[in-house]
């Protein structure tokens, strides 16, 4: 399994994924230059192989691309692995193609894609060519929504076979819980709480989190935010907020935090994206039933429910998207309602079983073999 280890939805999934097919019995090898942030422990199948890169003056930045390839390369024949699950295009399933030129055909590659791997540095002239080959090269490639498998295809029309895998929620962990403790801890008592996580980059369109915050505060000035998570345009949100005069109203938590003690305290997840494959921070939230306001983007509308759970608005909308979170505040048969929906929808639709067998599917269909039944 190679993913990044930074917080964001790919480490996430790949993690929770390994997780769970360590379970099942199977090894699972985790490859990067950091052990992901939601593998909390190894166990008895769980193995993680940190990528050492060294730094040569010859070179202008740390090869680690080619030190990754190397170590997938290197890991295959020592581990003698079946398969490579690489998630993200840039630079893994680049890495994992190299590795399998070392190591041979019989090693298998399966790539998921995760979103601006394709929406972003996909159309970069830069990339694009290199990512449309080792796409292409790829055993089997996965996406994470409809939405991204449309695009993944405008990149090359020879891109068509591609298995649409939902993400998951591993309901075990993410429920409605009591969150008294940690309302405690911060000093929000019982205030309505809007929650934000992501890992602050530009796409996420944080600044809108702020305006749309200032927006719901000016109709309801009790209403805390949290802010969950690191990033780029962290500096611009504390700026905006001092800005705006609402510092003491709002909560810093690190990425560190843990998700699903912290949803829980969420009356509205707030996810204003100009760009998002999936959302998997919603169907989290979901799990615990918190609706969703956001934006019509990516695959966000084939996860949250416009008017059963939570509410949608075109990207940028900021004002729309705080009425309907005042509506939801203000409004308490409706929260209830979106409440339970929620819970019903990541239950059902995009529960771990489901997806974690999906991917087993694919697993023995490129390793050629019979997946065996279930015990």
């Amino acid at each position: 399994m190679v993913c990044f280890s930074s917080m964001g939805g790919s480490g996430v999934i790949a993690t929770e994924l390994g997780k769970l097919l360590a379970d099942k019995g199977y090894q699972v090898h985790f490859i990067g230059h950091g052990v992901p942030f939601r593998l909390d422990k190894l166990s008895e199948n769980i193995f993680y192989h940190e990528v050492e890169v060294t730094d040569y003056p010859v070179f202008k930045g740390s090869p680690y691309d080619l030190a990754l390839a190397n170590k997938i390369a290197e890991v295959a024949k020592m581990e003698q692995l079946d398969l490579i699950h690489v998630h993200y295009a840039m630079p893994h399933a680049v890495c994992a193609f190299l590795a399998k030129q070392i190591v041979g055909d019989h090693l298998k590659i399966v790539t998921t894609l995760h979103g601006t791997d394709i929406t972003i540095l996909g159309v970069d002239p830069t990339f694009k060519d290199l990512i449309c080959l080792a796409i292409k090269k790829s055993d089997a490639v996965t996406a994470v929504s409809k939405d991204l498998v449309k695009e993944a295809q405008k990149l090359d029309n020879n891109m068509c076979n591609i298995d649409l895998t939902y993400n998951f929620v591993d309901e075990r962990l993410f429920h409605p819980r009591n969150n008294d403790r940690l309302r405690a801890e911060l000093g929000i008592g019982k205030d309505q709480v809007l929650l934000h996580a992501s890992n602050f980059r530009p796409v996420k369109r944080a600044i809108d989190v702020i305006n749309i915050f200032a927006l719901v505060n000016q109709k309801i000035p009790s209403t805390r935010l949290l802010l969950v998570g690191e990033g780029p345009d962290m500096r611009d949100c504390q700026k905006r907020l001092h800005e705006l005069k609402s510092e003491k109203q709002v909560h810093f938590l690190s990425k560190e935090a843990s998700m699903p003690h912290t949803f829980p305290l969420a009356d509205v997840l707030l996810l204003p994206s100009e760009k998002e494959s999936f959302g998997l921070v919603a169907l989290e939230a979901m799990a615990c039933g918190v609706p969703t306001v956001g934006s019509i983007a990516g695959g966000i509308p084939e996860l949250v429910i416009h008017g059963e759970t939570g509410f949608l608005a075109p990207i940028g909308d900021t004002k729309t998207m705080a009425e309907y979170t005042i509506q939801l505040l203000t409004d308490k048969v409706l929260m209830q309602q979106m409440s339970r929906q929620c819970l019903i929808r990541a239950r059902t639709e995009f529960n771990r079983e489901t997806m974690v067998n999906r991917y087993e599917q694919i697993y023995y269909r490129v390793l050629n073999r019979k997946m065996p039944e279930p015990s």
